[in-house]
């Protein structure tokens, strides 16, 4: 009912780089989005009702009714998405790359369409500078996925079909709400590429650390110690090497 908010799942879907085509290289780049990502819903057997879309200019808003299985989205429809654009690239000199931020939660529908906090952040995530800075660091990678925390948890972390945790990656990222974690994933790799932003942080801001082959934020820390003291850190450590010279052995 209009006026009242329905739990969904929310895809965002945004083409990286448009901004640099032309009034006349536009509408076939719309043509080619439309076409992939409706492909993948009808792959993936997702379809109207259950399918609410709003078009964004440079890219489209999806609602899928809450009987749609997640799974089905994280799974089946990324990965007919990452095939469909590596099928529609092979002869393109421009390559159709996107960025597909999703999230679960409440949505409000009302005759202008839809709307509410859930649908802000993944549209936010999908348009991160996490999220173009990783796509552009994976060199002949069409699509980065940005999960929410919440999705993550609920959903990617218990794998499935074409679904595996492992592939995805950690980061904190800063939105216009503050900051947020996200989990990142780019199809085809093991796990996305460093971006080029988080690799060369502004001077005096400690690096973010990699995180561990399990996906979370811990790493390895190797400490030469010079005399007496404490060590201290301020994330989770795996595994700590101290070379302590001089002062108390």
């Amino acid at each position: 009912m209009e006026g009242e908010a329905a739990y969904g799942f929310i895809v965002n879907v945004d083409a990286q780089g448009s901004g640099l085509l032309s009034d006349t290289e536009k509408p076939e780049m719309r043509r080619r989005l439309y076409e992939v990502t409706g492909a993948a819903f009808t792959q993936a057997g997702i379809r109207a009702p259950r399918l609410y879309q709003e078009d964004r200019g440079d890219g489209i808003l999806s609602v899928l009714a809450p009987d749609v299985p997640p799974k089905r989205v994280v799974g089946e429809w990324l990965e007919y998405l990452y095939q469909n654009l590596r099928q529609l690239n092979r002869d393109l000199g421009k390559p159709l790359r996107l960025r597909v931020g999703l999230h679960i939660g409440p949505v409000t529908a009302d005759a202008h369409g839809r709307s509410g906090r859930a649908v802000d952040l993944a549209c936010r995530l999908g348009d991160c500078d996490t999220a173009k800075a990783i796509l552009k660091a994976a060199v002949g990678s069409p699509l980065v996925v940005v999960a929410s925390d919440r999705l993550y948890e609920d959903v990617v972390l218990a794998g499935g079909r074409w679904v595996d945790p492992d592939h995805y990656r950690r980061h904190e990222v800063e939105l216009k709400e503050g900051r947020r974690a996200a989990w990142f994933m780019v199809p085809g790799l093991p796990r996305p590429p460093e971006p080029e932003t988080l690799a060369t942080p502004a001077p005096g801001t400690p690096p973010e650390q990699p995180a561990s082959q399990g996906g979370g934020d811990s790493y390895v820390q190797n400490n030469h110690h010079h005399g007496s003291g404490q060590f201290i850190a301020n994330s989770k450590v795996d595994t700590l090497h101290i070379n302590q010279h001089g002062g108390d052995r």
